[in-house]
C-alpha cells in the first residue's frame, strides 16, 4: 500500500483469502451466490476478492462515489447475500444496506459501522486452511451508468480450479509482459475493471502490486522511482495531471524502470499522448475494451506513432463497423463498433438489455462509434449516446475535448449537445479552469478564438461555461449525462 507502506506477502494473502472463504461459507454463502463490496483501496480489498474467487462466489465491487439509492440498487440488482463496506463510507453503507433487499449479513473494514460486524473480529475465529469445496468464482462489475442505470456485466466462471490462469493471461497479460518480475503500480480504484483484473492477473502470475490509496501525480512518479515499477495503468486525465506539473517536478524522478505504461478507459488526446511518449519513451501502450470484455484492441507506441489516434488492432474479437441499417461499412466509414467471434457475456438479470447489445449475426457492441483503416486499426470517434447532430452534421465531443484539454488554462472539460430550435442541437463546453480566476467571459472568448484556428466552425462550441470541478469518476470517465441533463432541464 503506497501511503501506509503496509505489505501483504503471498503467504498472508493465502491465509486471509482462506479465512474469507470460510467466513463466506459460515454466512451461508455457497458456490454461485453473490456478494457486494464497497471498499476504499486497502489491503483487505484484494483479500476479500481472492477469498470470493476461491469460494466460487460472484463478487460485485461498488464505486465508493455512489449515493445510497445507487448503492442500494446495485446491492439489490446483483442479489447480494452479504455486503462488506469500508468504515469511512458508513453513512452511505448503512442507508444502502437498510434499503436493499436480500442481505443476510453486513461486515465493515477499517473500523466500525453501526449494525455491521467488523471483519477484523472474525480473523481468529475461522481457519486459515482451504475450504473443502473450493471452486473458481468471478467478479461481476457494473457499467458506470454514465448513460443510464448501471448494468451488471456477468462472465460465468471460466474454469473450476482456483489455480486456473486469469482468462486474459495468455493474450492481454502476455502482450503487456506480466510475469513474476512485474512490479505493477496501480493508481486507480480497485472497484474498476482494469485495476481489479490486472492486479488479479499480476498476483496470479507471481508479480508485485503497488496499490495507491488514491491518485496523486507527484506521488505516482515518486513510487515508480522508489519501487522501480516496471508496469503501470493509467487513464488519460492522469497523463494530463502529470504533464501539467512543473518541468522541475516532472524531471525530478528516475522513471527508467518503466517497461509498459498501460492506458485506456477514455479517449486520449493526440497531443497528450505524444507528450507522454516524448517524456517516458516508447513504453506507452493503449487498449480499448470494456467491462463486457467482448472485444479487445491494443496498440504500442511504435504502431501508434504511425497510426495516431488509433486504439489498435484486435487481439480478442473481430471489429466490424456497422451503418444505420446494420450494413458492414468499409475502411474510413464511421459507424457503430461491433465485435464478431468474441467472448459471450450477459447483463445480469437483464435479458432485454443483453439482447440489445447483440445483432442478428451474434456480434456485440459496447455502444461506441468509430472506423477501421485499411490495415484493420480501429479509431474511436465517441460514444453513440454523445454524438451531437447540429445542422445535420455529426459532431463528436471527444475530438473537441481532446483539443481543449491541451490549452494551458484548461484543467478539465466536457463537451455535449443541448437542443437548439434552428440547428437541432448546439455544442456546449463546460470547462474546469486551471485557476478559478480565469473563469471569465474573456477566457471563454480566448478559448473560442483559439479553437476556431484549429477546428471547423461547426465543431466550435457556441457556449463555453465554467465549473470549479467536473463530475469525473476515478476511472477517467465523466458523468457527462448529469451535466447534459442539468442543461436540458434549464432550457
Amino acid at each position: 500500500m503506497a501511503n501506509s507502506g503496509e505489505i501483504v506477502t503471498y503467504g498472508e494473502l493465502d491465509r486471509r483469502s482462506n479465512q474469507i472463504a470460510h467466513l463466506l461459507r459460515d454466512s451461508g454463502i455457497q458456490r454461485g451466490d453473490h456478494i457486494a463490496i464497497m471498499m476504499k483501496n486497502c489491503a483487505e480489498f484484494l483479500q476479500v476478492a481472492q477469498g470470493a474467487l476461491r469460494a466460487g462466489v460472484i463478487f460485485t465491487p461498488i464505486s465508493t462515489h455512489l449515493k445510497q439509492d445507487e448503492t442500494a440498487y446495485i446491492i439489490t440488482n446483483c442479489k447480494a447475500k452479504l455486503f462488506i463496506a469500508s468504515a469511512s463510507l458508513a453513512e452511505v453503507a448503512t442507508a444502502a444496506a437498510a434499503a436493499a433487499g436480500g442481505l443476510g449479513r453486513c461486515l465493515s473494514v477499517g473500523g466500525e459501522i453501526a449494525g455491521f460486524e467488523p471483519l477484523e473480529a472474525h480473523w481468529e475465529q475461522v481457519p486459515a486452511t482451504p475450504i473443502g469445496d473450493e471452486f473458481l468464482g468471478a467478479p461481476m462489475l457494473y457499467s458506470s451508468g454514465t448513460t443510464g442505470k448501471p448494468k451488471g456485466v456477468y462472465w460465468r466462471p471460466h474454469a473450476e480450479s482456483i489455480h486456473a490462469d486469469h482468462p486474459m493471461a495468455g493474450s492481454v497479460g502476455a502482450f503487456f509482459g506480466f510475469g513474476v518480475d512485474t512490479v505493477y503500480l496501480s493508481p486507480a480504484p480497485l472497484y474498476h475493471a482494469a485495476p481489479l483484473h490486472y492486479n488479479l492477473m499480476v498476483l496470479g502470475l507471481g508479480g508485485t502490486s503497488i496499490i495507491m490509496e488514491h491518485f496523486d501525480p507527484v506521488q505516482s512518479l515518486a513510487l515508480i522511482e522508489r519501487y522501480k515499477a516496471t508496469h503501470s495503468q493509467w487513464v488519460p486525465i492522469m497523463f494530463v495531471r502529470m504533464l501539467k506539473l512543473t518541468e522541475a517536478e516532472r524531471n525530478r524522478f528516475d522513471l527508467s524502470s518503466m517497461k509498459c505504461a498501460i492506458h485506456a478507459a477514455a479517449p486520449c488526446p493526440i497531443d497528450v499522448k505524444e507528450a507522454m511518449i516524448n517524456w517516458w519513451g516508447p513504453v506507452i501502450v493503449e487498449y480499448y475494451s470494456g467491462s463486457e470484455g467482448n472485444g479487445f484492441t491494443i496498440i504500442d507506441s511504435a504502431n501508434w506513432l504511425t497510426h495516431k489516434g488509433s486504439v489498435g488492432q484486435a487481439i480478442i474479437g473481430q471489429p466490424r463497423i456497422l451503418g444505420e441499417n446494420g450494413e458492414v461499412l468499409g475502411p474510413g466509414e464511421v459507424g457503430d463498433v461491433y465485435f464478431a467471434d468474441s467472448r459471450p457475456f450477459e447483463y445480469f438479470d437483464e435479458p432485454e438489455k443483453t439482447r440489445e447489445a447483440f445483432n442478428e449475426q451474434g456480434w456485440s457492441t459496447m455502444g461506441d462509434v468509430g472506423y477501421l483503416d485499411e490495415e484493420g486499426f480501429l479509431y474511436l470517434t465517441d460514444r453513440k449516446n454523445f454524438t451531437i447532430i447540429t445542422g445535420g452534421v455529426n459532431v463528436y465531443p471527444a475530438e473537441i475535448e481532446g483539443l481543449l484539454i491541451t490549452h494551458d488554462k484548461v484543467a478539465d472539460v466536457a463537451v455535449f449537445g443541448v437542443p437548439h430550435p434552428e440547428f437541432g442541437e448546439e455544442v456546449v463546453a463546460v470547462v474546469q479552469p486551471m485557476q478559478w480566476d480565469d473563469a471569465t467571459e474573456e477566457t471563454a472568448e480566448e478559448l473560442s478564438l483559439w479553437m476556431r484556428e484549429r477546428l471547423s466552425g461547426v465543431k466550435v462550441p457556441r457556449r463555453i461555461d465554467f465549473l470549479q470541478e467536473l463530475p469525473r469518476m476515478d476511472n477517467g470517465k465523466l458523468y457527462k449525462r448529469h451535466l447534459q441533463d442539468a442543461y436540458r432541464a434549464a432550457l
